[in-house]
């Protein structure tokens, strides 16, 4: 399972040969279409149809979360809280990759504080 923070979502929208290699080698290691919960969407777009064009072509292939189960929220605050560090969403996004997951972000650092207190997260690099 892979779950998507904002700066995932924006570097695999880009159309770089480098984007386009990344989400080749996801698709063929299983890993798409990748999770993203729908509180991300926030940090990820900005409300303008023609800014949000890439982001939204690459949501649409993705398993957007609609509803957050209220686990998954007590859950997250738990991981923030042992971090002492990272965004509300950020800890989220940890949570929802919990257990076994994977997350794709291009903030590394803050991604990773939070998940060093969860269950086998790992967090990449966009």
């Amino acid at each position: 399972m892979l779950v998507l923070d904002s700066s995932g979502i924006s570097r695999l929208s880009e159309r770089s040969p480098r984007a386009v290699a990344l989400l080749a080698a996801l698709r063929s290691n299983g890993l798409w279409p990748a999770i993203v919960p729908s509180p991300v969407l926030i940090e990820a777009l900005q409300g303008n149809a023609a800014r949000d064009a890439s982001a939204n072509r690459l949501l649409k292939a993705c398993d957007v979360v609609e509803e957050i189960q209220q686990s998954l929220a007590r859950r997250a605050a738990e991981l923030r809280t042992m971090a002492r560090r990272g965004s509300a969403i950020d800890a989220l996004v940890v949570a929802a990759a919990e257990p076994g997951g994977s997350v794709l972000t291009a903030d590394t650092a803050d991604l990773r504080a939070i998940a060093s207190h969860a269950h086998d997260v790992v967090v990449e690099s966009a």
